[in-house]
């Protein structure tokens, strides 16, 4: 694949806090509580400072292929990458228990117990000295970075914290936010962290946490999808169905996430993989993949409490919010009631009709609280490029083919299945994964026959009553 020299797309530069800053900010704690702190947090500068952070990465890879070598590796990129591998080898040291467990062994609280207590140390190695005032900052969002270790699981949630680990590091400058390094970051040290996340999963039996089954896009990831599309956005020659015809290549995130999949499921793909088939069968370019899933990162991550309430916010990520928020009084509240308003699940951005680029709405505002603007990641940035086709809704960013239809509803079980027999090498996965057969006609005879059969009785019933 052909790759660019320079940034499609011109973004703002990434702040810079220095370490002497760092003592006049509120340390890192949970903030999150309720829907409406949700809302206040995509108002702070840290969650600013966390979209544009995404934005520069996935930028920083359009067109770039796995395996990637730097011809100049950045030496701090290559300390955290030797921090991961130090914590891969603890795997080795700390073996599963042989006793039975579908999820979640118990070793793997053993292996988090040791990164708690070696966290600090851990970091102190990384850091220069001069940055050593900054762990209390730091550590709490890689202590959350590879799972929960009272429910052992992991999610989306563990893994946006990594993203927040690394965005405190480039804050810091201990990471230096310009295209060459941020490349790494995605291509080398990224796509470490996700090796040793899929042998943590592999070997501790990690179950999905607050997985939304066939109708979530993957039990445990998200941006490598996001950064994977970013690879593949600007290119003609793979289209967007090509996941349908494994095995896939291993030269993007987005291929690697989709044979995953594959290693660790079984069955029909478009019933347990109902999100991705959809994408691969209703959006024809790369580019509106990517934002749809920058969008849905934002709604279904970003946006859900049950996700964010469990990362700490403050320090390095401002929790600066508007000291003028009116306060929930119980004194003031009125009569309690148990009336819950019904809420609206939230469509897939590709899924709708909203121009491309344009932000869509996350949340209502909830009562006794004043609406407030819902920041995008997308807001103030320029819209990317059409480079395929015109501008007119039939080019590369256009809407072809309209709305995706619904993905067939889910016939068997939809748990990871990493356990199940016929998973493995001696079961290879069928080459192609084509969608679910119509009724034959026998069988939509059989039930026309039923229901005139019942149609009759029926008549039967009532004319005797009569």
């Amino acid at each position: 694949m052909a790759h660019s020299t320079t940034r499609a797309v011109e973004l703002p530069a990434l702040r810079e806090i220095p370490v002497s800053e760092l003592h006049s900010k509120q340390p890192p704690v949970l903030r999150i509580k309720t829907d409406e702190d949700v809302e206040l947090w995509k108002r702070t500068r840290g969650y600013q400072d966390y979209g544009l952070f995404l934005r520069r990465l996935a930028e920083s890879v359009v067109g770039y292929e796995l395996p990637y070598s730097d011809p100049e590796p950045d030496k701090n990129v290559a300390a955290v990458i030797g921090m991961l591998d130090q914590l891969d080898r603890w795997i080795d040291e700390i073996p599963p228990l042989p006793t039975p467990q579908r999820f979640g062994n118990l070793a793997f609280r053993t292996w988090g117990k040791r990164i708690e207590t070696e966290c600090d140390d851990l970091l102190k190695s990384l850091l220069p000295n001069d940055l050593h005032p900054s762990i209390p900052c730091i550590s709490p969002y890689l202590l959350t970075s590879f799972g929960s270790f009272v429910r052992m699981d992991y999610g989306t949630g563990h893994e946006t914290s990594f993203a927040l680990f690394l965005l405190c590091l480039a804050l810091l400058r201990f990471i230096t936010p310009e295209p060459r390094v941020e490349r790494q970051v995605v291509l080398n040290l990224f796509v470490r962290y996700l090796r040793l996340c899929y042998r943590l999963q592999d070997v501790y039996k990690l179950e999905p946490a607050g997985s939304h089954g066939v109708w979530g896009l993957d039990d445990y990831f998200f941006l490598s999808y996001v950064f994977g599309s970013a690879q593949l956005r600007d290119q003609t020659g793979i289209p967007v169905n090509a996941i349908l015809r494994p095995p896939l290549p291993p030269t993007n995130l987005y291929f690697v996430s989709i044979m995953r999949i594959l290693e660790v499921k079984s069955g029909p793909f478009h019933e347990h993989s109902s999100q991705l088939y959809s994408i691969a069968t209703g959006v024809q370019y790369w580019s509106k993949v990517h934002s749809g899933l920058f969008k849905m990162y934002e709604a279904e991550v970003l946006g859900k409490r049950v996700v964010v309430q469990h990362i700490p916010l403050g320090g390095l990520l401002e929790w600066d919010v508007p000291q003028s928020q009116p306060t929930f009084s119980a004194a003031s509240a009125g009569p309690v009631t148990t009336t819950i308003p019904p809420m609206a699940p939230t469509a897939a951005p590709w899924a709708t009709a909203a121009p491309y680029g344009a932000s869509v709405p996350t949340s209502t505002p909830m009562p006794g609280i004043p609406a407030m603007p819902t920041v995008s990641f997308t807001t103030g940035l320029p819209h990317l490029p059409h480079r395929l086709g015109s501008h007119n809704g039939h080019g590369h960013g256009g809407h072809v083919g309209g709305p995706i239809a619904p993905a067939r509803a889910p016939l068997g079980p939809t748990a990871s299945s990493a356990l199940r027999p016929g998973v493995g090498a001696n079961h290879p996965k069928p080459s192609t994964m084509p969608p679910p057969p119509p009724p034959t006609s026998a069988v939509v005879a059989g039930r026309r026959d039923a229901w005139t059969e019942g149609s009759e009785e029926k008549g039967r019933s009532e004319s005797d009553s009569s």
